[in-house]
């Protein structure tokens, strides 16, 4: 143990630290090195576990006399042979339950069930949070730009009719668990080496269910299936998530329900393109026009608006309507539109059409196409250099 660091320098506090005060360094180092806050990072992963292990130690009493009188070599009783476990639990997990709980909140919610975090958050008297659920809703691009109204079924639990949420059969009652005696708790060892569990028998709740409920078999629920009215706001693209509190998993034991997050994802339209609130679109324009000039009729999502169009309109060129792209979510006015012209090549002509072309063919210039002379010219040069070499 000789190369550990010494706790009070992993918290930043001084040996005359208060626990609070103690704890209230860890709280804002957790928050910084938490790895759910740090993904893949093995830096903030090992700091983290120090820091923990420093926190696990002075907020005991006994282990911080330890500590404070024989450093780390009068901890060796209190963690065995093989050191600091991380992964087990400890006497003080409680305290960094709720320390953590403070960062994340209560349970963790939709991180628990979806994307691999802890579990539900369980308070002394038994009652139990809902779970956080995920319902990810695909939309038309329409409803994302203009807002809508949808009526959405999903799976979930509440809470059962017949034991109003108890879990037990009508005409009883819980019964005190025997083996931690209510507490919820079980802590085994002695000494320095005390280890602290939650209760097997009962699972923390500190009673078990003799009779249980014939409905739902003593958990309190029962699968069902629910209707919701979920409101989309305009502007909104794909990734957005809508919470609707209180709509997720219903409690245990009278505890609050969970939140219902609504992930959306945005259909591709077959017109316009999005990006951030700016919108996109190709308009097909005639040679005629690209060349003599002439009014457009270009779509927005408002109805059609008209472009100018110069004589001698360049292939692609890009038009910027302001104020014309999708209103900000959070109501910061609007995006713009970029309407990109492509003139289009005429096909299925007839003998009339052809010789027309022709004729106009026929009367044109070099400078009627600067493009076609500017690459003409770049060729010509190419080529004077390659026979300058002897090639």
């Amino acid at each position: 143990m000789a190369d550990k660091k010494d706790y009070y320098e992993l918290l930043g506090v001084p040996r005359t630290s208060t626990t609070d005060e103690i704890k209230k360094a860890y709280r804002k180092m957790a928050m910084k090195y938490h790895p759910d806050r740090n993904p893949g990072d093995k830096v903030a992963e090992s700091k983290f576990k120090e820091i923990s292990e420093a926190y696990e130690v002075l907020s005991d009493a006994n282990k911080k006399q330890q500590y404070d009188q024989y450093g780390h070599d009068g901890l060796k009783s209190a963690f065995g042979p093989g050191g600091f476990d991380f992964s087990r639990d400890f006497t003080h997990m409680s305290d960094l339950q709720d320390v953590l709980g403070s960062i994340f909140g209560d349970g963790g919610g939709i991180f628990d069930d979806f994307f691999g975090g802890g579990g539900r958050r369980r308070t002394r008297d038994g009652r139990q949070q809902g779970a956080d659920l995920r319902f990810d809703l695909e939309i038309d691009f329409e409803e994302a730009i203009f807002g809508s109204e949808r009526e959405i079924t999903l799976p979930m639990t509440e809470e059962c009719s017949k034991c109003n949420g108890s879990g037990v059969a009508q005409g009883s009652t819980k019964e005190t668990c025997r083996q931690c005696g209510g507490r919820g708790a079980v802590v085994s060892g002695g000494g320095f080496f005390q280890v602290r569990q939650t209760c097997p028998s009962c699972g923390g709740s500190g009673s078990v269910i003799v009779h249980p409920c014939t409905m739902c078999q003593g958990s309190g629920r029962i699968k069902t299936r629910k209707k919701l009215t979920l409101r989309i706001p305009k502007g909104v693209e794909s990734g957005s998530r809508l919470r609707l509190a209180g709509k997720g998993e219903t409690g245990l034991n009278g505890g609050p329900s969970g939140d219902l997050y609504v992930v959306l994802h945005v259909k591709d339209h077959e017109i316009f393109q999005r990006r951030g609130d700016d919108l996109y679109c190709e308009v097909p324009i005639s040679f005629e026009v690209a060349a003599g000039g002439g009014d457009l009729e270009v779509p927005t999502i408002d109805g059609y608006a008209m472009l100018k169009l110069v004589p001698g309109t360049e292939v692609g060129k890009v038009f910027r309507l302001k104020g014309k792209g999708v209103p900000n979510v959070e109501g910061y006015g609007r995006g713009d539109l970029h309407v990109r012209v492509v003139p289009e090549v005429p096909v299925r002509l007839n003998s009339k059409q052809k010789k027309a072309l022709f004729d106009l063919a026929q009367i044109m210039e070099g400078n009627n196409y600067p493009e076609g002379q500017k690459f003409r010219q770049k060729v010509n040069s190419f080529f004077e250099r390659k026979k300058a070499m002897g090639k």
